[in-house]
């Protein structure tokens, strides 16, 4: 057995060892249907174990790679030698799986010698920044205001919350393709129609801006690093996961452009000065008086201009205040300078003789020459 580390609390680790024993039991019970093949295939899942515990100082990256390619080996094997067919193959990877994951749970997920904690806070904290993020400005094709289609919104957040309570890799996939389908179910029964790729993806960004799932980064880590590769490369495992990648890397670049926004505005959301009006179809009720409507639409219209007015006559001000510095700024380094190399006003020197006049030997130059006229 390995041995376990100190856990949290008591009943942490109750629990954690109950469900390691019924994983145990039903591994042990499903390879007795497999006989001799089933006794080499629990051998090398036992020394397999038996050597990760030695490998716990290891680089969560060659943990990662040990196990992969302890997948790899025993899928040749049995393929190989066992002759199993490709079908009961995964089967058998999947109880495989479950049953050294389950093992390895509390020591290769979100790992103190990586920054999985990190990342996780940081996409946390992102997402809270972007709760005023509508499903209008991500073109989310989804109708809360349809009983149906609000449950199965809450369905798929459920689910996509539920990952982080599971264990092994194939069971948090599993959670992200319930999550995608109940995604799929609400935009067909909005739209009418089946869902496509393209509206799938966005309607996935906003579900997990609503969600929030907790140790999000961790589990997508987690999941890449020790997941069966057949599960993540074939199969709507593998295509879910994918999407849900790309609405995380979505998420954490999301900026002005994205979302179809002014800078200005962007920044003023981000900031929680201000958020986005709902639809007027959100705030009145049909049978609300249009004057009254109108009304409100005006003030809300002249708080944003007395808004904008503001940050105008800030900005003024603080151009002013910048042009005053400035020219302080100039005056003081021209009066340094003049203080550094201070005019000096001399006499004017004597004027030199001109060579043409007649003080000749004081100047010791040549008298000059006469013009002379000759008869021709």
């Amino acid at each position: 057995e390995i041995q376990e580390p100190k856990a949290p609390s008591p009943s942490i680790n109750r629990q954690t060892s109950i469900e390691t024993d019924r994983v145990s039991k039903e591994f042990i019970e499903f390879l007795k249907t497999f006989h001799k093949t089933g006794q080499e295939i629990y051998k090398q899942t036992k020394l397999f174990l038996e050597a990760m515990h030695y490998k716990r100082d290891f680089s969560i990256e060659e943990q990662s790679e040990c196990t992969q390619d302890f997948y790899q080996n025993v899928a040749e094997r049995m393929q190989t030698r066992g002759k199993v067919p490709p079908e009961r193959v995964e089967k058998i990877m999947d109880q495989i799986e479950k049953y050294i994951m389950t093992r390895l749970y509390k020591y290769v997920f979100c790992p103190e010698t990586t920054d999985d904690e990190k990342k996780d806070l940081a996409i946390q904290k992102r997402i809270r920044a972007l709760h005023w993020v509508t499903p209008q400005m991500l073109c989310v094709p989804v109708n809360e205001e349809i009983p149906e289609v609000s449950d199965m919104v809450v369905k798929a957040i459920t689910d996509i919350i539920e990952m982080d309570s599971k264990r092994v890799p194939r069971d948090k996939l599993a959670c992200i393709t319930k999550c995608s389908k109940h995604i799929f179910n609400a935009i067909k029964i909005t739209k009418n129609e089946p869902a496509s790729a393209d509206d799938f993806l966005p309607t996935l960004i906003y579900i997990v801006l609503k969600g929030n799932p907790p140790r999000l980064q961790s589990n997508i880590q987690y999941i890449t690093r020790f997941c069966n590769p057949s599960r993540l490369m074939t199969g709507e495992d593998g295509y879910y996961f994918t999407n849900l990648c790309c609405a995380v890397a979505f998420i954490e670049k999301l900026d002005a452009q994205s979302l179809n926004l002014s800078q200005e505005d962007f920044d003023r959301y981000m900031s929680g000065q201000t958020s986005p009006r709902k639809q007027e179809s959100e705030n009145w009720s049909p049978d609300a008086c249009l004057g009254v409507k109108q009304m409100y639409k005006n003030l809300d219209l002249l708080s944003q201009l007395n808004e904008r007015q503001e940050r105008i006559m800030n900005e003024a001000k603080k151009l002013e205040k910048d042009l005053i510095d400035w020219t302080d700024g100039i005056a003081k380094e021209v009066q340094d300078i003049v203080e550094k190399y201070p005019l000096e006003i001399r006499p004017p020197n004597q004027s030199l003789a001109s060579i043409d006049s007649e003080n000749v030997e004081n100047d010791k130059l040549p008298p000059p020459l006469q013009p002379q006229v000759y008869a021709g």
